[in-house]
């Protein structure tokens, strides 16, 4: 099934990630607040990093990771390469003050391979294997042209 068989916005224990072709998280400041402790999204991303799926996280949403556990408890992210909004980026966002953590920070901490842009606000993807993430909202198109470009070079294969 492709993105445009099917789309679903709902409760991430209404999905089944094997009716998808990829995975999807938007940023914001939700993911922050909800999905990195959310145990039910975490086994979702978890199981769609396992599967070799896409994975995409744009801005905030790594964020959601932190949820995210192999059986052993270890986090299946560790070691993977990663982008999100950084940490002088969360500066410019009147919601920053408010954060208690900050994702860069926290990225870093438990164990991705965080890089990010060398100016802020200029759109930055970075990919490794079946994980996309793109820093911030200007990078939104960027990851999307990528994402679509690699499952339609998958699908023809």
């Amino acid at each position: 099934m492709t993105w445009s068989d099917k789309t679903l916005a709902a409760a991430p224990d209404g999905i089944d990630p094997d009716d998808f072709d990829v995975v999807f998280y938007p940023g914001g400041h939700g993911p922050m607040e909800d999905l990195s402790v959310d145990p039910v999204s975490g086994a979702l991303l978890t199981r769609v990093l396992a599967s070799g799926r896409p994975l995409a996280l744009l801005c905030h949403a790594p964020a959601a990771a932190f949820a995210a556990r192999n059986e052993d408890g270890s986090w299946p992210f560790t070691g993977y390469r990663m982008t999100g909004l950084s940490n002088l980026e969360e500066k410019f966002n009147s919601f920053g003050r408010k954060a208690i953590w900050l994702l860069e920070d926290r990225l870093r901490e438990s164990g991705a391979e965080y890089s990010k842009a060398r100016l802020p606000l200029r759109p930055y993807v970075v990919v490794d294997r079946n994980l996309y993430t793109g820093q911030n909202p200007p990078s939104s198109e960027s990851l999307a042209e990528r994402l679509v470009a690699d499952v339609n070079a998958t699908a023809t294969r």
